[in-house]
């Protein structure tokens, strides 16, 4: 498995240009879904801390003043959320999401390529339908006045419009990396970047060795690929 946050990432993340990765309307859409991206991410931390004061205040109420309260539970419910699925989007930007790996070595990177894109198109095919769902669950909450079942009772429409707005984000985050794919190629889509585990797969036949197999590496499927380390003699044993 691989995702984008770690310390690689990070470290990576300093050296990146703040061209925008794609020219023209793509690019601009690229870097307005950015700042949107960022101000979400901000929001999302905001949201957690919240959550976690909430359900610390729960807590002391309860088993300290004996006091329990009705609201801090969906509360803090509905601040993950709203944190969770705002935060989709921004995640998918930097394909921070779980990626399995399973498949990567074993199939070239012209196939790579193709399995990422069908899984790119797939995944949007879900959200689309998800925020579809969404915004037609948030329509009915808001018009029949639904409530929490709780007796807090707080409106439906809050958790509807966080998940509708967030996979709505997600969606258009997704459609722009599937332009990217197949206007410009994987690596302007973020599939063949070399701090997330799958670029070096993808990279492999096109750094120096375009058509072949790269000097010192073995070929993808070797089941010694990752186990016995290439070596090349330079000089002379002593």
């Amino acid at each position: 498995m691989s995702h984008a946050f770690d310390a690689a990432s990070a470290a990576a993340e300093t050296h990146t240009t703040a061209e925008p990765r794609v020219p023209g309307l793509l690019g601009t859409i690229d870097r307005a879904l950015k700042g949107v991206n960022h101000v979400i991410m901000l929001l999302g931390g905001i949201a957690l801390v919240c959550a976690c004061l909430v359900l610390s205040y729960s807590v002391v109420i309860r088993y300290v003043l004996h006091e329990p309260t009705d609201w801090q539970d969906e509360m803090a419910v509905f601040l993950i959320v709203g944190a969770t699925f705002f935060s989709a989007a921004a995640v998918q930007a930097k394909r921070g999401h779980v990626a399995i790996e399973a498949l990567t070595g074993l199939l070239s990177p012209r196939v790579n390529r193709a399995r990422l894109l069908v899984a790119d198109v797939i995944s949007f095919i879900f959200v689309a339908f998800f925020a579809w769902k969404s915004w037609t669950l948030l329509h009915e909450a808001w018009v029949d006045g639904q409530v929490s079942q709780s007796s807090w009772g707080p409106p439906l429409w809050i958790p509807y419009i966080l998940m509708a707005i967030g996979m709505t984000l997600l969606g258009i985050q997704f459609a722009l990396q599937i332009a990217e794919e197949i206007l410009y190629g994987a690596e302007k889509a973020g599939w063949a970047n070399p701090k997330i585990g799958l670029g070096a797969d993808l990279n492999r036949d096109t750094q120096g060795h375009p058509g072949g197999t790269p000097t010192g590496t073995r070929p993808l499927g070797d089941p010694l690929a990752n186990t016995v380390p290439d070596t090349k003699v330079t000089g002379r044993h002593p």
